[in-house]
């Protein structure tokens, strides 16, 4: 995968909110933000390290987004489905999609939600399930 030294798309918060409030209103669960600042933290993740390493790809950044989301918890619900999506959101908007399965996507995500899957790992797992979007 190649560097990514060109600024990518970043999500904003709107849009973040955005999924959450439409996961909720589909899936069900509890509507609301838990820790504002567990949010912030997750947003800034992938932008600090895009900036501070400069061999960063966009898989890793995906993943940076995904760990964040689901790992700082910052909605009251939905968490794992939210850093799901954003993820792939993301990687959507600058050029890549996800091409696994449901299956073996919901184990990698439960997985990062039980520390059973590292934010290096779940890298390492995206840049081999992506391809450019069609």
């Amino acid at each position: 995968m190649p560097r990514c030294r060109a600024e990518p798309l970043w999500l904003a918060r709107l849009v973040v909110d955005a999924i959450h409030t439409d996961q909720v209103r589909e899936h069900g669960g509890l509507a609301g933000l838990r820790d504002e600042n567990a949010l912030e933290s997750a947003l800034a993740r992938p932008r600090h390290e895009w900036l501070y390493d400069t061999t960063t790809d966009l898989p890793t950044l995906a993943a940076a987004y995904a760990c964040g989301l689901i790992q700082n918890h910052p909605y009251r619900d939905g968490n794992k489905r939210v850093g799901l999506l954003t993820m792939v959101t993301f990687l959507a908007l600058n050029g890549l999609e996800l091409d696994a399965g449901d299956p073996e996507i919901l184990t990698v995500i439960v997985g990062v939600a039980a520390s059973r899957v590292a934010e290096a790992d779940l890298a390492t797992w995206l840049r081999r399930h992506t391809v450019p979007a069609r």
